[in-house]
């Protein structure tokens, strides 16, 4: 498990065996989670305010991520060219 700060509050924890992402947006008692996409999982705690969120499969879904975000800004240069 590798730990990394973001902010005075955020903090993104990696399990590498499990190969899960948790971000951690605020500190409080979870009471429901709304899975927003596929393999993506939002935390909230009473009032509904997101405290985390889970992505599984994280290697995957930020390669895949990345690799979108440059083929499409790619595609963008080439037409505007």
């Amino acid at each position: 498990m590798a730990d990394s700060s973001m902010s005075n509050q955020s903090k993104l924890t990696y399990f590498e065996t499990e190969d899960i992402l948790y971000i951690l947006l605020a500190e409080g008692n979870e009471a429901n989670s709304v899975e927003i996409s596929p393999n993506i999982t939002v935390g909230l705690d009473e009032a509904g305010d997101m405290l985390g969120v889970e992505i599984l499969n994280a290697s995957e879904f930020l390669r895949n991520t990345v690799l979108e975000s440059v083929q499409g800004r790619i595609l963008l240069d080439r037409k505007a060219a």
